[in-house]
């Protein structure tokens, strides 16, 4: 675990954060020549690659509407009712992100935005040691709250060739019908390009391992995506009041995943002392502690600041995909923070409960690109078409200028058609 001091200790080992998101070149072809497969013999060519990758062999791809139904009735009857219950606190929060359009009028005109939900939309939900039902109700319902009439679901085969019962129970909760046992760069080039029995969708959302978000990459064009989520990442900005025993458990809940990096940033020495104490005895008992342990030594970093506000600063720059404020008076410093994919609020918002039930997606972006990119949201499912509908009025207003600068770009006929609606009036 790394330890630095101050902002330009922070600056110098962030240059290299980007490169999570930088692939082998043997990687990328072989994902490469899966696509290109999977294009070309479809449904017959997944069933050879899932025999391969996940050591069964499945004939028919799609989820029976039935066994569905039977995965929601062999599900823990508390599981269920918690699946339940996060499900609607997601809705009731995506139910208040505005999805209407504006118009404005002028002089006879009308100028304005029209919101349109996309017609099919692909979810991988990841799949393998973790089957991660908590994302199917993460991705599925701001896209069903923003209109999308088709949802189609993959998600990789357990080793018996069957989709674990707490997806199938998320599923049939939302009502979905569409859900397919393909995981891996198979199952995004099934939903890019559809096959015989997998339908081609408009877009692809979900997180997944390297290879899902190299295909991710190479699809993009032919079909929308959503991001390329790299490893998962936390960054804990803490004063000296911060409970060691809870940012140590953060901490540790961030290192579960493979590959994660967990930080923390603070102004007291002290705490990082006795985090580093805490941390000795946090992964034992754990299931996971081999990813922790790993997470831990490989890629954890504290430093140790000046003030909150130089806190900030190194948060802006590493732009976190969670971002955890356990300060004592955290809102105050909201409104300086640029960069981050979430903004958890104090000691009793660990994004752990982020995670599942809180209400916000907890699809959000990392390494680096919530500089430029948002959580999960309505726009995601959504496309906003400009609408047009000038006024004679408005054509004699505007015509002169819009030729000219038509004519300045050496672009005559757009001058000519805008000309000849000035002749007409």
């Amino acid at each position: 675990m790394k330890i630095l001091r101050g902002l330009d200790a922070a600056e110098e080992l962030f240059k290299s954060r980007r490169g999570d998101l930088v692939f082998d070149r043997a990687s990328v072809a072989a994902v490469t020549k899966i696509i290109e497969q999977v294009r070309r013999e479809g449904d017959q060519q997944i069933r050879e690659l899932t025999k391969v990758f996940d050591g069964v062999d499945v004939e028919k791809t799609q989820v029976p509407i039935e066994e569905i139904a039977r995965g929601a009735q062999r599900t823990d009857p508390q599981l269920k009712t918690a699946i339940a219950e996060a499900a609607g606190r997601i809705e009731r929060y995506y139910q208040k992100q505005p999805t209407k359009g504006f118009w404005l009028r002028e002089k006879g005109a009308l100028l304005g935005q029209v919101i349109r939900p996309l017609a099919k939309v692909g979810i991988y939900v990841p799949g393998g040691s973790a089957p991660l039902f908590s994302s199917l109700l993460m991705l599925a319902i701001p896209a069903k709250v923003a209109g999308v009439s088709d949802l189609v679901i993959t998600t990789p085969p357990g080793p018996n060739g069957e989709v674990p019962d707490p997806i199938l129970c998320a599923a049939h909760h939302l009502g979905i019908t569409s859900l397919f046992r393909i995981g891996g760069a198979q199952a995004i080039a099934a939903l890019a390009y559809g096959t015989e029995s997998v339908p081609r969708v408009d877009k692809i959302v979900g997180p997944g391992n390297k290879f899902v978000v190299i295909a991710k990459r190479l699809v993009f064009g032919d079909v929308g995506i959503e991001a390329l989520p790299g490893p998962t990442e936390t960054l804990i900005l803490a004063d000296e009041h911060a409970d060691p025993i809870h940012v140590t458990s953060d901490l540790v809940a961030q290192a579960e995943h493979i590959g994660a990096q967990p930080l923390l940033v603070t102004t007291s020495e002290r705490l990082i002392d006795d985090v580093q104490a805490e941390l000795l005895s946090a992964t034992e008992n754990l299931p996971t502690a081999s990813n922790v342990i790993a997470s831990l030594e490989e890629r954890a970093v504290m430093i140790l600041v000046d003030d909150l506000y130089e806190g900030i600063e190194v948060a802006n720059l590493y732009a976190p995909e969670h971002l955890c404020l356990l300060t004592r008076e955290p809102r105050e410093l909201l409104d300086f923070v640029k960069n981050a994919g979430g903004v958890f609020l104090g000691t009793n918002s660990p994004e752990a409960i982020g995670d599942y039930n809180a209400g916000p997606s907890h699809v959000m972006p990392t390494a680096g690109t919530a500089r430029f990119a948002s959580f999960v949201n309505l726009r995601d499912f959504q496309k906003v078409m400009p609408v047009v509908e000038l006024s004679p009025e408005i054509i004699e207003l505007l015509g002169p200028s819009a030729a000219r600068m038509a004519r300045a770009e050496g672009l005559e006929a757009h001058a000519k058609a805008i000309e000849s609606r000035l002749a007409e009036n």
